[in-house]
């Protein structure tokens, strides 16, 4: 018992710790680029202002994602003049660094040509807008952004989340189980972690919305260091760690609460609701109707709660 209330002391402690953090953030002023301070060639300061309206420059990684990619042998000026090309296919999963970039303001397709390279043999030219549609950035954050982003997975997601939340709600209110909002237990980290899920979803459908440049650097440059980042995007990933912290916090007081088979499938209930609040609240912000979602929801969650501690009192 005591283990389980230092583990739950120790959780809100490190909670509170990552919010009281922000603060240092909002004093943090980074430094000018040194393309600014006028130390660089213009050929340098092209390539700095390229890297930061791009997100990415020469020797940076990418991943295929396609099943094939074809680059061109040519260079970009032969290919625009419509000579004959030589294509060389890259393959799904192959990694890929860029080797150049050139600026054509006569294509009419794309002006942005990229040469990427697997390997010494491997090489060749392709259209910005190509290369992007069909690679992500190297980094495991990236990949799992990229894939969660995906328009298919995201359906399959919705219709899995539905049919599980259904049937776990069906189960629960015919065995008058526990469950979070409707027949909750005296205890706060539950309710906070529905309302963190629903807080970060609404954040970061925000961030899309509001701030698209900062997220797509984010996207190609990802940290789970929030000091490092914007405060914008410092607070969404300090709300990453806070349903981490919460999350193992919620596993620990279930389970001194109610015996294993009633905490499982409280358990259960909590993660299909996270899973609605993530999918709802990050998909109405997008069409901004989730403010006011959010804002009922937030009143909904504290007000249950409040009754369901005041009934555990009596």
């Amino acid at each position: 018992m005591k283990t389980s209330v230092y583990i739950r002391k120790t959780a809100t402690a490190l909670l509170f710790m990552a919010v009281a953090a922000l603060t240092a953030i909002s004093c943090h002023r980074p430094e000018k680029p040194a393309a600014a301070l006028g130390v660089l060639t213009q050929k340098q300061a092209d390539s700095v202002n390229f890297a930061i309206n791009h997100h990415y420059s020469v020797n940076y990684n990418f991943v295929v994602k396609a099943d094939s990619v074809n680059l061109l042998r040519q260079q970009p000026e032969e290919i625009v003049s419509r000579m004959a090309i030589d294509t060389v296919p890259i393959y799904r999963h192959d990694h890929i660094a860029v080797a150049d970039i050139r600026i054509i303001p006569t294509d009419s397709i794309d002006s942005v040509w990229v040469q990427v390279a697997r390997d010494q043999a491997t090489f060749g030219w392709i259209h910005e807008s190509a290369l992007l549609a069909n690679v992500v950035p190297s980094d495991p954050i990236s990949q799992f952004i990229s894939t969660f982003s995906d328009v298919h997975l995201l359906i399959f997601l919705i219709t899995i989340s539905i049919i599980s939340v259904a049937y776990l709600m069906r189960t629960i209110f015919r065995r008058n189980a526990k469950i979070v909002h409707f027949n909750d237990i005296a205890s706060f980290y539950p309710t906070a972690l529905a309302l963190i899920v629903a807080s970060s979803a609404t954040l970061y459908a925000s961030i899309q919305t509001f701030a698209p440049d900062m997220w797509q650097h984010f996207y190609f440059h990802p940290t789970l260091n929030p000091f490092s980042l914007p405060p914008l995007l410092s607070v969404f990933i300090v709300s990453v760690w806070a349903i981490l912290i919460v999350g193992l916090a919620c596993i620990d007081v279930v389970k001194s609460i109610l015996p294993t088979g009633e905490a499982l499938l409280y358990l259960c209930g909590l993660a299909g609701v996270c899973a609605v609040n993530y999918i709802v609240f990050s998909l109405s912000t997008l069409y901004y109707i989730g403010y006011p979602l959010y804002a009922a929801y937030l009143y909904f969650a504290i007000k249950r709660y409040l009754f369901f501690s005041r009934q555990a009192d009596k």
